[in-house]
């Protein structure tokens, strides 16, 4: 197994860092810059920045909040939020992202993730799947658009390998169940779209305790640990992290 990377998730509104429960009630979690240069100083191995009202406010990412945040950073950034076209995809890598991220676009036109993959690399986009239970699907996970507001009744798990044989290098599934709850990643979603796919899978979405990064990892399949209110408020440092995973017998980057 490579070694498993931590990576940081500054989800962006109104020019602050925000974190919610279920995909709603925010709460401010600071400021980009002074948190990015923080994380890449505490040991992140990557950082994502998701402007989660992009999609919902019809607009595209806030190319000012790419530049100040990429400024202060040497880790990949991954970018996320309002991103529609190949233009789009160009102006955030030029704004000093090394990844764009890509979900409610890409479930409407899957040839973006293909033609982003040709243009630019497989290694350079990744799809984000947020993803509610729905007993009818096969896998029992539905994907859910629109900053988790639009469920589509598409199957996650079939979608997952639809965007890897598209061309996209990396998938990052968020349960809309775990998200900012603290409970847990949902380790059955996460381990539904990685044993679907051998592209790395990004863990997102509830992780509150050490255990829960171990649990992405040995019983989720991920390869990479995001998180959010465990970082942003201060209850684990990255390096705290890190030292368990290794306790567990797991490599860090």
């Amino acid at each position: 197994m490579k070694p498993v990377k931590i990576m940081p998730c500054l989800d962006m509104k109104e020019g602050r860092v925000v974190k919610g429960v279920h995909f709603v009630d925010i709460r401010d979690a600071g400021d980009p810059v002074e948190n990015a240069r923080y994380y890449q100083e505490e040991g992140a191995d990557e950082l994502a920045m998701l402007d989660i009202a992009a999609t919902v406010e019809n607009r595209k990412t806030r190319l000012e909040w790419v530049r100040q945040v990429a400024a202060v950073v040497t880790i990949p950034l991954t970018v996320g939020g309002g991103i529609n076209s190949l233009e789009d995809i160009d102006l955030v890598l030029m704004a000093g992202a090394a990844k764009v991220s890509m979900n409610s676009a890409a479930v409407r036109n899957p040839a973006l993730v293909e033609e982003g993959a040709k243009r630019f690399g497989p290694e350079r986009i990744t799809v984000a799947i947020d993803g509610r239970r729905n007993p009818s699907l096969p896998s029992g996970f539905e994907v859910v658009v629109a900053g988790g507001t639009l469920p589509v009744g598409r199957d996650a798990v079939a979608w997952a390998r639809e965007c890897e044989s598209r061309g996209a290098g990396v998938i990052l599934p968020t349960s809309m169940d775990g998200d900012g709850t603290l409970a847990g990643y949902d380790i059955p979603f996460t381990r539904a779209i990685s044993s679907a796919v051998s592209v790395p899978v990004v863990a997102s979405g509830g992780a509150g305790t050490l255990e829960h990064f171990r649990e992405a990892v040995v019983e989720g399949g991920a390869q990479i640990l995001l998180a959010a209110s465990v970082f942003h408020f201060r209850t684990f440092r990255i390096g705290e992290v890190k030292a368990y995973l290794r306790s567990q017998g797991i490599a860090t980057a």
